[in-house]
């Protein structure tokens, strides 16, 4: 399954080698094939270094595009066809994002063997923050206020999608756990349907773990986030999911990318998940006692309040809700490693550093002072 000579990015930050093997030039070719406008391919250009799938950048005769592709347990043609259908919406209602291309027979989603591939146009922007590693925070204050103002912008696009709930959990962003006023009987009630994640909770007290880790935050922020609107969200606004105009602070952000996380839930998570994603160096924690970064998760809300309206009320429940919005995701990555890429080492560190890790560390003194510096923002909004 795997090739040494490309790496991706590590859970520690670091690099290894990929879960899954590099797109080769054999394989584009034949993809290609299906759609004949895109010309001959002639070289690929990247690879990119991001682990839960394989994509390139690729060099045609007549176009550079973006291609990806995903085992069939990880995305189906069905669970795929989703997300396009959500690109297509955002699309048509302003969002600026790259397209999925359709082959010959109006297929947006290709199955080939074990593979499920998709083409995208190529973003027209400059991909300032690729190499970026999805939890290292975003030095650029300004650059947070833009990220913060388009996620709302993506939002007031979002509202009128009418699409049913992802038809996956794997590697889905989720909130089905942390909205339920019991998430222990709301996960069991999951598990006959997630085989995977059933068998390796069983070698686990889980239900203890995650009593512990909901203890200090859900049952004062449940009520509040039972109520919130259904929304389908993005699901991994970190910056390396942007593509800008210039890397001055007055850069704009030309083409919006990645929604493989996406599913139905409420825009606060997403911008809770967007904060999380940039203004905390979760990679650091060992290293960096002030961990948080709240100017840059302050810049990213008052971006998204100059386009979308918040609430006292609603930047108090962001702070609350933050401790937990990586629940789902992070047991679905747990899922992932254990029953697709047959990783142990990699789900415990999904369980152990990132779904209770990240929890934890909200009580420490850096998360501490970063939910109060969001709280005093609301405090001082009528």
């Amino acid at each position: 399954m795997n090739d040494s000579t490309h790496l991706a990015h590590g859970l520690a930050g670091d690099s290894t080698v990929p879960d899954w093997p590099p797109l080769t030039a054999g394989e584009i070719e034949t993809l290609l094939r299906g759609y004949p406008t895109l010309g001959t391919p002639r070289r690929i250009d990247w690879h990119s270094p991001r682990p839960l799938s394989a994509a390139c950048l690729v060099e045609t005769d007549r176009v550079r595009i973006f291609v990806k592709r995903h085992h069939r347990d990880v995305r189906s043609v069905a669970t795929l066809g989703e997300e396009h259908r959500f690109i297509a919406h955002l699309r048509a209602h302003g969002v600026p994002m790259p397209a999925v291309l359709a082959d010959a027979q109006g297929h947006t989603v290709v199955a080939l063997g074990e593979w499920v591939y998709e083409v995208h146009e190529h973003a027209t922007g400059v991909d300032l923050y690729r190499e970026a590693i999805s939890w290292q925070p975003l030095p650029n204050l300004a650059h947070a206020l833009t990220a913060g103002r388009m996620l709302a912008v993506l939002h007031d696009a979002a509202a009128s999608h009418a699409a049913p709930q992802r038809g996956t959990h794997i590697l889905v962003a989720r909130s089905e756990l942390i909205r339920a006023a019991d998430p222990i009987a709301t996960l069991h009630a999951q598990l006959p349907q997630r085989a995977g994640l059933a068998d390796y909770l069983d070698g686990r007290d889980w239900q203890r773990d995650l009593a512990e880790l909901l203890a200090p935050w859900h049952a004062a922020a449940q009520p509040r986030l039972a109520r919130q609107p259904p929304l389908w969200t993005h699901g991994d606004w970190h910056v390396s999911n942007l593509c800008w105009n210039g890397d001055g602070t007055a850069a704009q952000i030309t083409d919006v990318l990645d929604v493989g996380l996406a599913a139905i839930n409420f825009a606060l998570f997403d911008l809770a998940t967007a904060i999380e994603r940039n203004a905390i160096a979760w990679l650091a924690l060992d290293t960096d006692a002030d961990a948080g970064h709240p100017d840059i998760a302050l810049a990213l809300i008052e971006g998204y309040r100059q386009q979308r309206p918040l609430s006292s009320a609603d930047i108090h429940l962001l702070a609350d809700l933050l401790p937990l919005v990586h629940v789902d995701f992070a047991l679905s990555e747990v899922e992932y490693y254990h029953a697709i890429t047959r990783s142990r080492a990699n789900a415990d560190v999904a369980y152990d550093t990132f779904l209770r890790g990240h929890a934890a560390w909200f009580r420490t003194p850096s998360g501490r002072a970063l939910l109060q510096a969001i709280h005093a923002i609301a405090e001082a909004r009528p």
